[in-house]
């Protein structure tokens, strides 16, 4: 496999930990371990108490079986745990996708879900998200790209970096052109409990035979450094993951797999303070947009804590966010990351107060660019 380079990586690596203010995250604010062990009442001793001993290749029976019961149908044997959901995706393309295979892809997108099947040499036919229809995904879109070659379907709904979604009658419509064509349907659901005026979508997993359902604690759980992820999905292509797998990571730390437990256990805990904090920000970065329709144009996300806005008047936004990120000191991605050079992607699932000093100091910035 041949990669390219992963822009959104590139940018971030050489800016993300020096950032004075970061409004750039698709993720919400990061847990410490004092909060972690609060939430979840681990002590010290329970740390102590841990051997570390290799790992279950699919995961710890009783973080899988958890996992089953809040996203699956109940049955642990569908369940992988994994280093983040990076690996979830890596380890299940590698084993479905074989040169030649046609493959629909949602652009704007995250890099993984499109640059994987580029790099197992498939062919990609791209579902693309139109600014100028609100980022909705188009049905009827989907149905023409979907023939009897298709071998998989990857999307992400809430969608980065747009925030868009979609109904539960429309993921069924989207299950539906799979199944007609026996496509399996990989379904990154890292957003799945960050939404916003809807109920939270089911997993794909538990609808279809062939559908396969990622999620990760770095978005809505607000533990990113913890690299926990998992995948849901048929028996057998896990069990291909798992002879992938023997060849890398072989399986989940134990100690993360541990701390994992307690965050199941305890997963409101997470889940409800930092979705009323997004809620909230939402609102702050939707009244910013509206204040500054010379400047910026938006939809609002409808789930996931970060929007995809148009800045106005630059075809590309790339030397803009430099500029921001030296001379002010905030962090926002440029939306050539994403294909889509006119945009920045905005992150508002950290703090309100830094959220609203970004905003400003990037109103002042682009106020500049205008004399």
């Amino acid at each position: 496999m041949k990669l390219r380079s992963a822009p959104l990586e590139d940018w971030l690596r050489d800016y993300y930990f020096t950032a004075e203010i970061d409004i750039s995250s698709s993720g919400v604010q990061s847990y410490s371990m004092a909060e972690l062990r609060t939430f979840t009442g681990i002590e010290y001793s329970d740390l102590d108490a841990l051997v570390f001993d290799d790992g279950y290749s699919l995961g710890t029976p009783k973080v899988r079986e958890a996992i089953a019961r809040r996203w699956g149908d109940g049955d642990p044997g569908k369940v992988m745990t994994t280093v983040g959901s990076g690996e979830a995706i890596w380890l299940v393309l590698t084993a479905l996708l074989r040169p030649g295979d046609e493959v629909v892809v949602v652009q704007p997108g995250y890099h993984s879900l499109v640059e994987l099947a580029v790099g197992l040499e498939c062919t990609t036919r791209i579902w693309r998200l139109d600014f100028d229809r609100d980022w909705r995904p188009r049905l009827d879109e989907l149905a023409e790209l979907v023939t009897d070659r298709t071998r998989a379907i990857i999307v992400n709904f809430p969608q980065n970096p747009t925030g868009a979604s979609v109904t539960e009658a429309e993921l069924r419509e989207i299950v539906a052109h799979a199944e007609r064509v026996g496509a399996y349907l990989l379904w990154d659901g890292a957003f799945a409990d960050l939404v916003h005026d809807s109920p939270a979508l089911p997993d794909v997993s538990t609808l279809y035979d062939r559908g396969i359902g990622f999620n990760t604690f770095s978005k809505a759980f607000g533990l990113p450094g913890l690299r926990f992820g998992w995948c849901l999905g048929p028996a057998d292509v896990l069990a291909d993951c798992v002879r992938i797998r023997d060849y890398t990571t072989l399986h989940t730390a134990p100690l993360v797999e541990l701390l994992a437990l307690g965050v199941l256990e305890h997963a409101e805990a997470f889940l409800e303070p930092r979705l009323k904090q997004a809620r909230a920000n939402r609102e702050i970065a939707r009244d910013w947009a509206a204040a500054h329709p010379d400047l910026v144009a938006m939809t609002l996300p409808a789930g996931g804590v970060a929007a995809f806005p148009r800045l106005l008047g630059l075809a590309d936004t790339y030397e803009f966010c430099e500029n921001l990120f030296q001379q002010r000191g905030v962090l926002v991605i440029p939306g050539s990351c994403f294909g889509a050079a006119q945009h920045i992607r905005l992150g508002f699932g950290g703090s309100s107060e830094a959220l609203v000093d970004g905003l400003d100091r990037m109103t002042d910035a682009l106020r500049d660019e205008r004399r």
